[in-house]
């Protein structure tokens, strides 16, 4: 993701696992700050898109509710598996951008940004780490949404992440567990896109204008500039695909097991009875995660690159 200062393939090969080592960081930092806005805004696509018993009237009313009723860990329910699933996804996405942009440019690292380059680069690894998401998305959706306010009765509930992926699979069989794949390999695929285009075009516009302004500007300066481009990077990230994450959510947790998976229909059902809104719901805890969660996916990525003796142009 980084333009890495190497002029052959060969050396960025032999550095190439920092890559990946540097991603999985930025993983466990995006989860950490990240997950309890990620459980506000499945409870709202889950329960404000449908018949329920209750409907939040905004991010903040769900938020309090969970704090009333469940304590700080309510807002981590379903992080277990989200550490675990969002460390080994960040971990294939950085490296496998990073590589293929490398690759596609002949191993020879551009200044300027390509999007010839970088779209097929991120779509390439935003739709191999859609088989790692899809599962571990399912089970963190369906332990979210059994905690306030849940229908799902108490004799239905997991105990713990592994207890839901197992009774996953026991009940629906090996390909239950990949309930909601299509979809997620959509979201993937065209949320990097747009991520990473926003992220590379805003870092090499705000590098310029400092190196313009001053020679040697210091590590506050990449950090700030880190901040600013993750940030907008995951707020475009959700603007364009949060319709097809309403989507996997409702998809992921629905209890029938033969209920569509064609993610249009779902959402054809969804604009039907909500209109455009309804195909946003969580916009508001979305964005506002968006922002602080991405920033601190690309300062840390950043920043272990560096640690990891990656040097950045």
């Amino acid at each position: 993701m980084e333009e890495i200062s190497t002029s052959t393939s060969a050396s960025a090969s032999a550095s190439g696992y920092k890559e990946y080592v540097a991603g999985l960081i930025a993983g466990v930092a995006t989860v950490a700050i990240g997950h309890p806005f990620d459980t506000v805004k499945v409870k709202l696509q889950k329960h404000n898109t449908g018949q329920h018993v209750v409907r939040y009237r905004s991010g903040l009313h769900c938020t309090t509710r969970i704090l009333k009723t469940e304590g700080i860990k309510g807002l981590y329910r379903g992080a277990t598996s989200s550490f675990l699933g969002m460390a080994f996804e960040s971990s294939l996405l950085f490296g496998i951008y990073s590589q293929t942009k490398l690759a596609l440019q002949g191993g020879v690292q551009s200044g300027e940004p390509q999007p010839q380059v970088i779209i097929p680069s991120a779509a390439y690894g935003g739709a191999i780490i859609s088989f790692v998401l899809c599962p571990t998305e399912l089970v963190k959706c369906r332990m979210q949404i059994q905690g306030t306010d849940s229908l799902v009765p108490k004799s239905s509930r997991y105990s713990s992440p592994l207890d839901c992926a197992l009774k996953t699979v026991k009940s629906e069989g090996v390909t239950g567990i990949f309930r909601g794949g299509f979809t997620t390999l959509l979201r993937e695929s065209i949320g990097n896109a747009v991520f990473f285009s926003t992220y590379e075009y805003v870092r090499y516009h705000l590098h310029s204008h400092a190196k313009a302004v001053r020679s040697n500007y210091n590590n506050l300066v990449d950090i700030g500039i880190g901040i600013i481009t993750g940030g907008l990077g995951g707020v475009s990230f959700w603007l364009a695909v949060l319709p097809l994450d309403v989507a996997k959510t409702l998809i992921q947790t629905n209890p029938e097991k033969n209920c569509s998976r064609n993610p249009f229909q779902v959402l054809s059902s969804v604009y039907r009875s909500g209109g455009l809104k309804g195909c946003y719901t969580g916009l508001g805890p979305t964005v506002t995660r968006a922002f602080p969660a991405n920033a601190a996916a690309i300062v840390t990525w950043e920043l272990a690159m560096k640690m990891l003796g990656i040097r950045h142009d």
